[in-house]
């Protein structure tokens, strides 16, 4: 079988840290974990491309070279797509893995599920909000916060752990391809 694992992001050197490319630097994380090899510019799916096999399954690693509200652009007609991507929502560090959803307002993923015409494929949610030193999340509010949250930088103490989260969600993505989706989400939600 064949999969597609999109790693949600935008391009350009200003984005390359910040909170709203989790999804990417997590499947960059994936490559060379993998040792697929690498990324290279593919012009038909305008993202950047490495190909790898995980057991028998062939692997594509796209990361969008469009900016995340055009994400979709990449995967028109795909099949077996996996989404990485950042989610507010979840205290920085966790992981959730789901299928079929709507996209909780994350633009990224409902480009996707237009280009897809459909919801079904799974979804691989990075946390990245900050939490209370009790754990509770403290979500920014307002739009403009959000927005300059989610652009901002990871913090010197998030740089440090996200090795853990990406090796987590490595971990996860292969379960997904190898265990199947409901086996991964029993293990890794």
């Amino acid at each position: 079988m064949k999969f597609i694992i999109v790693g949600l992001g935008n391009p350009g050197e200003e984005y390359i840290n910040t909170r709203h490319n989790a999804g990417r630097l997590a499947v960059e994380a994936f490559d060379e974990e993998k040792e697929f090899g690498g990324f290279v510019v593919d012009s038909k799916t305008k993202s950047d491309l490495s190909k790898g096999e995980i057991g028998k399954h062939k692997v594509s690693l796209l990361l969008p070279n469009t900016f995340m509200n055009k994400s979709g652009t990449s995967v028109k007609d795909a099949k077996n797509v996996i989404v990485v991507y950042d989610d507010i929502d979840l205290p920085f560090g966790s992981i959730r893995l789901a299928y079929g959803r709507g996209s909780g307002g994350h633009k990224g993923v409902e480009s996707i599920i237009k280009a897809l015409k459909t919801k079904d494929f799974v979804r691989v949610r990075i946390g990245v909000a900050p939490t209370t030193p009790t754990g509770k999340i403290k979500k920014p509010s307002g739009d403009k916060k959000v927005y300059d949250f989610l652009l901002g930088d990871f913090s010197k103490k998030e740089t440090e752990q996200l090795n853990e989260v990406f090796k987590t969600t490595t971990k996860a993505l292969e379960s997904v391809i190898v265990d199947g989706k409901e086996k991964a989400m029993n293990l890794f939600n």
